[in-house]
């Protein structure tokens, strides 16, 4: 009888590159989605969201600890980074450095909960599937 394989048996990047991997994908939508309409929108929303599953299926099961806490800090250094420059994409444009990324988080809490709440659910049962 063969063991057909899930797709959680498979993830064996390490941690390293998946965070790597994590902050490039996020400043690359984030570039992307203010060319695209001049702000962050729900287009980033849904690419975080998708971003923190993938990532969760990626890292090998030694790492599950820095993807469990990457999502809100991948968001808070891709919000800070915007608002060096441009604090309008994600807040009001008079807001300082530390006002447009508490406002951008609070903008885009749903994605950052579904994201980390997907994320954490994966490492779990993956964690549940390797015993």
């Amino acid at each position: 009888m063969s063991h057909t394989r899930a797709v959680w048996d498979e993830g064996r990047e390490p941690g390293r590159a998946v965070v790597a991997l994590g902050v490039a994908v996020a400043l690359t939508v984030i570039v992307v989605n203010v060319a695209m309409v001049g702000r962050v929108s729900m287009f980033f929303d849904l690419w975080f969201v998708l971003l923190c599953l993938g990532l969760a299926l990626l890292v090998r099961p030694r790492d599950f600890f820095t993807v469990g806490v990457l999502p809100p800090l991948i968001m808070v250094v891709g919000f800070a980074i915007l608002a060096v420059d441009r604090p309008g994409a994600i807040a009001s444009p008079r807001d300082g450095l530390v006002q447009a990324v508490v406002s951008g988080l609070a903008h885009h809490s749903v994605a950052l909960v579904c994201g980390y709440a997907l994320c954490l659910v994966t490492l779990l049962a993956r964690q549940r599937a390797a015993r």
